[in-house]
């Protein structure tokens, strides 16, 4: 009788323990979930409040979160090697702000930037607590991707895209042709994501999702190429072989046989827009030679950026200072504006206020300093998780899926700040990636380490 009467209570202590934590206990990153799917609504006064988007109010309800668990519940804050990789950037942009020559009018983009690369980050690293968070807010990337893609296909068949080369034909989602990028991005995310699942599923992952992975990385390829986004094409080939090379070279062999079969029979073989995107591809390399009127602005303005640096090289013209001085330092070679038409909207004059390319935004208007401190941030993020990738491996750890996605979005996003930056409804996704990419990175070894 006494050893049924010890031995009882330890089955039901050993199962308790084994449980794996349900979604009461996972509540704090349903804010996280919310503001990335928020972004598919539509730009316009439909899809914000009081003219503020609603995924950048979920964002800040996810920040508030955080916040009120670290003050009421006593979490854990950040550790000091987190702290001082996310909290570097806030040293860059107050020091740009204070330095601007109008501060008032800089001081909207300091709020900005530490939304999308202090807080929004941080946040993500918090509320996420284990790796079925980091999956659950993964997998809101790639459905938002899937939603996206559906409308950017269906505007490019039924020729309500914006408008290009003479047809509305340029699949752009619910984001308009005055944020041309924002599909791409959304779509580019998606499809990184689910290749890293598909790659390397999680243990215990139901046959049907194991198979949906990859079926659903193939067909974000056709929303992608009809995007006619260039810097998104790259960023997303660039994303997609980090995570390849990062599993293993069998692995890679047959998921780049995969990949290539796919764009033969989606883009050559069913002729998706095929003419269109051989002539954007060949746009890419005619620079000197004969270069569209896109590319041409854009290297004006690049020339432009980097002359405001050597002016101001310590800390730049200050933030949104960009557009005050392009005109000053930009040939005469510049164009007023982009044309933007299609998907609902009349034909409109947009102006170039900033350089494409986050890189050389971040040097004009920030100088070498906050150069240093964000672009260190970034890279700092990209090598701890390459690091901690190649451990996990090499250990067996559980969340080697986690790995492969948090290092092949952050590769997404540094590749297109080469041809991109900052701007549109889509932003706030930026500090959501960079948030998974910390989590993975800085995170400690008790959360990446188990399933």
């Amino acid at each position: 009788m006494a050893l049924t009467v010890s031995a009882a209570p330890a089955v039901p202590a050993v199962e308790e323990e084994e449980r794996p934590p349900g979604w009461a206990h996972r509540w704090q990153v349903l804010p996280l979930i919310a503001t990335v799917l928020l972004v598919a609504l539509p730009g316009d006064g439909a899809g914000t409040v009081y003219g503020v988007p609603a995924a950048d109010l979920l964002s800040g309800v996810a920040v508030l979160v955080c916040a009120g668990l670290l003050l009421h519940l006593r979490r854990r804050p950040l550790t000091p090697a987190a702290a001082v990789v996310l909290g570097l950037p806030a040293v860059g942009l107050a020091l740009a702000t204070v330095t601007a020559a109008d501060p008032v009018a800089a001081l909207p983009g300091f709020v900005r930037y530490l939304q999308i690369f202090v807080l929004v980050p941080a946040a993500v690293l918090l509320l996420v607590r284990d790796a079925q968070g980091f999956r659950a807010v993964a997998g809101a990337l790639v459905l938002l991707a899937l939603v996206q893609g559906a409308t950017g296909v269906h505007q490019y068949v039924t020729g309500s895209g914006a408008s290009y080369m003479g047809e509305d034909v340029r699949a752009v989602g619910t984001f308009g042709p005055g944020d041309v990028m924002g599909m791409a991005t959304v779509v580019g995310y998606g499809l990184v994501a689910a290749t890293a699942y598909a790659l390397r599923p999680a243990a215990g992952t139901p046959r049907r999702l194991r198979l949906w992975a990859p079926v659903t990385a193939a067909l974000l390829v056709v929303p992608l190429a009809l995007s006619f986004s260039r810097g998104a094409w790259i960023a997303t080939a660039a994303g997609a072989l980090a995570v390849i090379a990062l599993t293993g070279l069998r692995q890679a062999v047959r998921a780049l046989a995969v990949l290539g079969a796919a764009g033969v029979v989606l883009v050559g073989g069913l002729g998706v827009g095929s003419e269109m995107i051989s002539q954007r591809l060949t746009s890419i390399t005619e620079v000197t030679s004969a270069p569209d009127r896109s590319v041409n602005d854009r290297y004006t303005m690049w020339a432009a950026a980097a002359g405001m640096w050597r002016e101001h090289p310590a800390t730049g013209v200050g933030l949104k200072g960009f557009p005050a001085h392009r005109d000053g330092h930009a040939s005469i070679g510049l164009s007023a504006g982009s044309d933007t038409a299609g998907a609902g909207q009349e034909f409109r004059r947009q102006p170039l206020l900033s350089p494409h390319n986050m890189y050389l935004l971040v040097l004009s208007e920030q100088g070498l300093i906050g150069f240093t401190a964000l672009v260190g941030s970034w890279a700092a993020l990209l090598a701890g998780g390459v690091r901690r990738l190649v451990l996990a491996r090499a250990t067996g750890a559980a969340a080697v899926d986690c790995g492969l996605a948090a290092v092949g979005l952050m590769t997404w996003q540094t590749v297109d700040f080469l041809y991109a930056d900052i701007g549109g409804p889509s932003t706030v996704l930026t500090g959501v990636v960079l948030g998974l990419a910390a989590w993975w990175a800085l995170g400690g070894t008790e959360r990446t380490a188990g399933a």
